[in-house]
């Protein structure tokens, strides 16, 4: 009985020192971020400007601060972002088998990198065309006015929401990996995946058809392409059991 106290605390000892440096790095990581932030600001705006006659406005003194704080917050949490997966793994470790330990790995480091690329897609594709699609309404009675964090809560909303919805392919293949459901099962639900993916991102982006249509066509595209991983993956894994079969079999008939 003790010693089975023992373990428990020891794992709420290990969560709680994981927990500690993952906001460690996210605090170390956040006091260059909060300096860089005004530049990196200044950087992006003019980047989703980039073609327009329009100038963003702040109302409040202390508008343009908060931004800042908030932009310092996002960089801070995607430069970490492969930290924390990395301590997660580390965690979970112990309690892996070996062939596990090397798909955890290889899910840590692509679920990194799709992170990373969902950020890069929404602040270089999606942003400017939101932008511009939102200042092609203005005629010579109708004037836009852009807030600064209107403007910037929707950019870092959307880019985290890209972000997150771009590791679908780790989840799809995840599912059918640990047989938690089957490929072939996943790829005739087309349409319902279709409807979750639609309310998914209707509650990750703003009221918006657009903004939902724009977030849910790459996450489409991007399940197909799990789906597509995972069917090789099986194939090469049934080729595998099969030859493990016939060889069982040659060695049984050959005693």
């Amino acid at each position: 009985m003790e010693d089975k106290d023992e373990s428990i605390i020891s794992h709420i000892e290990a969560f709680r020192s994981m927990l500690l440096k993952c906001f460690k790095a996210f605090g170390i990581i956040l006091i260059p971020m909060f300096f860089a932030a005004p530049y990196m600001l200044n950087i992006f705006l003019k980047f989703i400007l980039k073609g327009t006659k329009i100038s963003l406005n702040y109302f409040s003194p202390i508008e343009v601060f908060v931004i800042q704080i908030k932009t310092a917050m996002f960089m801070a949490l995607v430069l970490s972002f492969p930290y924390i997966l990395k301590q997660i793994y580390n965690f979970l470790l112990p309690a892996l088998y070996d062939n596990e330990k090397k798909f955890i790995a290889s899910t840590v480091f692509i679920s990194s990198i799709l992170f990373i690329l969902g950020s890069i897609f929404c602040i270089f594709v999606i942003l400017p065309w939101v932008i511009n699609f939102a200042i092609s309404f203005s005629s010579t009675n109708i004037t836009p006015v852009l807030g600064i964090t209107n403007v910037l809560n929707l950019s870092l909303w959307l880019t985290l929401a890209f972000a997150l919805m771009f590791q679908l392919p780790v989840v799809v293949y995840y599912l059918i990996k640990a047989d938690i459901i089957t490929y072939e099962s996943l790829s005739t639900k087309r349409p319902y995946v279709v409807v979750i993916l639609l309310i998914i991102a209707a509650i990750l982006t703003p009221p918006d058809v657009v903004s939902q249509i724009l977030l849910f066509i790459p996450t489409y595209f991007l399940f197909e392409i799990g789906l597509l991983f995972s069917r090789r993956i099986k194939k090469q894994s049934d080729n595998h059991d099969k030859q493990e079969f016939l060889n069982e079999t040659e060695f049984n008939d050959g005693k």
